[in-house]
């Protein structure tokens, strides 16, 4: 294939737009929630529902570790996108027609 069908253009991480960055958050938010509730929330009446586990607490650390896991394998290994020559362009066009 030639060049001009992948584009030569410049790479750049995909950033914030990668779904594993949205993935851990979600993941991360939802963990805090359930240690905060694992903490409140541990009263006799809850712990017999669960035969004296507090599943709050560990699932939310499991979470937790989880949505850090994500973050990370994000920043080591980031997804890298190709920018094509007639994206450049119009990103420059608008730059160009945003200084006037």
């Amino acid at each position: 294939m030639s060049t001009a069908e992948h584009g030569s253009g410049e790479k750049h991480a995909a950033g914030a737009f990668d779904v594993r960055n949205v993935i851990a958050a979600l993941i991360g938010f939802y963990g805090v929630v359930l240690v905060v509730t694992g903490l409140v929330d541990h009263g006799p009446d809850a712990l017999k529902k669960t035969d004296g586990f507090n599943a709050n607490l560990w699932v939310g650390l499991a979470q937790i570790v989880f949505a850090v896991a994500f973050a990370l394998w994000s920043r080591l290994r980031p997804i890298v996108v190709e920018q094509k020559d007639d994206e450049k362009d119009e990103i420059a066009t608008a730059n160009v027609d945003r200084t006037d």
